[in-house]
């Protein structure tokens, strides 16, 4: 079922929810991705053989959503999540299933929203965009930082999405506050070690960090054989092997 959703500009958010019992997943995809790939297709029918509800999304400025990509910041995709969120919790529980920045975003949904029951953060790629600020040469992000426009790469897929500065301090301030009125969330990250987009390194920690705030707190890192991707039919095997099992007791 297609649906449509205003943005903070009125700007249409577009995505798809597929009605279901006892419990809903959404998956919240990664930097730049449509919310039709490998993964949301796999959970989609995995869904439909549970009678679960399944929603994907596109952010503003991507995809069929509405709006223009320089025209919006890490904040307004996050502002974008909420609003998805806000529409699914209105009935069941849910499990967030987040792809690199999606995994991300999926955290803070988590640690916000009390319905929200489970966590897969699949390659999760928390601090993005200040992490990739510090990982290009030092002329570079200084040129992004004066001229407030960078795309993430120069590649064909990249180039032409200029990001503004703003996505980096939007980042760090978001980073800092990741573990302020820490709530338990049943969480499973999942991470290829092949990945050379967001390194494993970074999930590592993550589950590090969290665990020095909270030794009991539910958090399970799973390494595997895989790229960024994660789309290999091995891969995918994983990935939903892992999804069929994250379900809250109360929907099993």
């Amino acid at each position: 079922m297609h649906f449509e959703l205003r943005g903070s500009d009125s700007k249409l958010i577009i995505g798809d929810h597929i009605p279901g019992e006892r419990h809903h997943i959404l998956f919240i995809t990664g930097f730049l991705s449509k919310r039709w790939g490998s993964k949301s297709k796999a959970l989609a029918e995995m869904c439909r053989q549970q009678n679960w509800g399944f929603c994907c999304f596109d952010f503003r400025g991507n995809g069929d959503s509405e709006g223009t990509f320089p025209d919006y910041t890490l904040r307004d995709w996050l502002d974008d999540a909420r609003r998805v969120t806000k529409m699914l919790t209105d009935d069941a529980p849910l499990t967030i299933v987040g792809s690199s920045l999606g995994g991300w975003l999926g955290w803070i949904l988590g640690q916000e929203n009390r319905q929200v029951q489970q966590l897969l953060l699949l390659a999760p790629a928390f601090n993005m965009m200040k992490q990739r600020a510090q990982d290009i040469p030092e002329s570079r992000r200084e040129q992004w930082r004066q001229t407030g426009w960078m795309p993430w790469d120069d590649d064909a897929l990249h180039r032409d999405f200029p990001l503004s500065w703003q996505w980096v301090e939007e980042s760090e301030a978001l980073w800092a506050q990741r573990f302020e009125n820490l709530r338990p969330v049943p969480t499973t990250i999942l991470h290829g070690l092949q990945d050379d987009v967001i390194a494993p390194l970074g999930s590592w920690h993550m589950t590090e960090q969290l665990l020095s705030q909270d030794p009991q707190y539910p958090i399970e890192l799973l390494l595997k054989a895989g790229d960024h991707r994660f789309s290999s039919p091995s891969n995918l095997k994983t990935f939903l092997d892992i999804a069929s099992t994250i379900t809250p007791p109360s929907c099993s």
